[in-house]
């Protein structure tokens, strides 16, 4: 084999290496996951029983529909409220959570009354507020009238400081415009009587399909825990059942 040949040799194999290096490099981009993993969003999920959750987000303390709020809970710096029903706007847990600068973002009817740092959302609406973006979600009932679509009550998808999405869904049924959500995270009532049986709430979870669902807004006022297992055993994703912490 004569210099040329295996000097070409050479040059070929020397491209070829670098060539496969940078697309194994490129291809670990692609392959960096850019949001927490499930288990650890799950973590900072913290369900506080019936409708309320805290969840953790970089050192910053997201508060939804606080209800029977331990004492020594932590203090919150967002507290969103679903509308004004006494399970869901407490004022007296929000007395417990708040303080200087807590935010509170709500419906017009729960921002007329809490005035102070208080931002109201129409359903449809999106907004920022420091590093979180929120989107205001309708949340009503069909055949019922305990919670009216012209109440303008809500629900929020909130998208977290690493892009991770929580839908809170409120109390609601399954309503048309969940059909067409995409988000990480579902907080899904799952009771009947006041929002959606766990049958509805099956099916809503697999038309929309979140990452992740947890069940909600039982063991409290109506429903079970049996509830919540049901809805495992319907919904085609991941289900974690939530241990109460009060």
């Amino acid at each position: 084999m004569n210099k040329a040949v295996v000097s070409g040799l050479v040059v070929g194999l020397v491209w070829f290496a670098m060539t496969t290096s940078t697309q194994a490099q490129d291809q670990s981009k692609i392959n960096v996951p850019k949001k927490k993993e499930i288990a650890m969003i799950i973590e900072n999920i913290h369900w506080l029983g019936h409708d309320a959750f805290r969840i953790e987000d970089q050192g910053s303390q997201i508060y939804i529909d606080p209800w029977k709020i331990a004492t020594n809970a932590p203090k919150a710096d967002y507290i969103f409220i679903t509308h004004s029903h006494f399970d869901h706007f407490s004022k007296e847990d929000i007395a417990k959570l708040t303080h200087a600068t807590t935010k509170i973002i709500g419906p017009a009817d729960v921002a007329r009354e809490i005035k102070q740092n208080a931002t109201a959302m129409k359903p449809d609406q999106e907004l920022t507020v420091d590093h979180l973006k929120v989107k205001a979600i309708p949340a009503y009932n069909i055949g019922k009238q305990f919670h009216p679509k012209d109440k303008n009550w809500l629900g929020f998808i909130i998208t977290l400081s690493d892009g991770t999405t929580i839908y809170h869904a409120g109390d609601s049924d399954f309503i048309p415009e969940m059909k067409a959500l995409k988000v990480d995270v579902a907080l899904l009532p799952v009771s009947g009587t006041y929002v959606m049986t766990a049958d509805e709430a099956i099916q809503a979870a697999n038309a929309f399909k979140p990452k992740v669902a947890i069940p909600m807004h039982y063991g409290e006022i109506v429903g079970s825990e049996n509830d919540a297992r049901k809805f495992k055993a319907g919904f085609q994703g991941e289900t974690v059942i939530k241990k109460a912490e009060r």
